[in-house]
């Protein structure tokens, strides 16, 4: 359906904004505190991108019409997420005190650590699933390799929207610590200012 397409788009394109927005954030961190290496941030952002370039796929083919395209795309966008937050976990760390508070730290490993725990079931269960049918209308309770790997699935899926919502504070504030900064533009000047 065509709802699902936007859906899902609709969260690749804010997936995007926000991985981009972090890296730039990091990139600015960084100009001031020389705490992160550089080369780990934009491994970091290419990782998320594939990871989005995976959603577009799954949003471009539906399960039930393309089951291959469509479970590639899937195992890109899950595999490639979770080493993503997995990678911003140990940014996030290296960047304490300056970007990132050490219980943030440890809330986003906790986070990328069950994520990652996680995406292994999901994709074993996941080649056991009978793929004939993949309408959740047939569904036999026999089928526990579905069950599992859905359950999988949703708690992967909730972990990067958690993860996600722990850049919140970060983004209120510029790199320098200018909470007022963003709020005001007057108050801006080229160091501290994220937006161009």
């Amino acid at each position: 359906p065509i709802h699902s397409c936007l859906y899902f788009s609709i969260h690749t394109f804010s997936g995007v904004a926000t991985m981009y927005t972090r890296y730039k954030f990091v990139e600015k961190l960084n100009e001031a505190t020389h705490t992160v290496n550089p080369r780990l941030n934009h491994i970091t952002f290419y990782v998320g991108l594939i990871g989005c370039m995976g959603m577009c796929v799954v949003a471009s083919f539906q399960e039930t019409v393309i089951t291959s395209v469509h479970d590639i795309g899937a195992l890109i966008a899950f595999l490639f997420g979770v080493i993503y937050i997995l990678l911003q976990s140990i940014v996030s760390y290296m960047s304490v005190p300056h970007g990132s508070s050490l219980p943030l730290c440890r809330v986003r490993m906790v986070i990328s650590i069950i994520s990652v725990v996680a995406v292994f079931p999901m994709i074993i269960c996941a080649i056991y699933v009978n793929h004939s049918d993949p309408h959740w209308e047939s569904y036999k309770e026999e089928d526990p390799y579905r069950m599992a790997s859905a359950v999988c699935e949703w708690i992967v899926a909730f972990g990067f929207i958690f993860y996600f919502l722990t850049y919140i504070k970060e983004f209120q504030i510029t790199p320098t610590g200018h909470t007022q900064a963003m709020r005001d533009p007057t108050l801006q000047t080229p160091s501290c200012s994220l937006l161009p």
